[in-house]
């Protein structure tokens, strides 16, 4: 099963990502921009999100794309780990949001960005 621990491993590998704790959960940031929180319960992630890519996602899969009312208008959305696929999806999730947040020089520079 995915779990934190996951997301934390695969956030550290992403190109100058630092954890940073904040709000008294871990925080992952690349450039001084964060990218993707853990909350206290660990059983779920934020990550950068566009509002209309997120209400997408939230409509095609509800039961794994959630944002609590507190984070409406945010470019948040947060992800429930026991309904990731794979390992595969979790990298994909955070990859999209770390580039959200990452320099273009790193973007750029990143494998598979074209």
């Amino acid at each position: 099963m995915i779990d934190s621990a996951d997301v934390r491993r695969i956030a550290l590998s992403l190109p100058e990502t630092v954890e940073k704790e904040a709000w008294e959960m871990p925080t992952f940031r690349v450039a001084g921009k964060m990218f993707v929180t853990i909350p206290d319960d660990e059983t779920s992630f934020a990550v950068r999100c566009p509002i209309h890519e997120r209400k997408e996602l939230i409509a095609a899969e509800p039961e794994k794309f959630w944002v609590p009312p507190h984070e409406a208008s945010s470019h948040w959305v947060r992800v429930r780990l026991a309904e990731l696929e794979d390992m595969t999806e979790l990298h994909d999730i955070l990859v999209d949001s770390w580039k959200q947040a990452a320099p273009t020089r790193l973007v750029d520079a990143f494998p598979g960005s074209d």
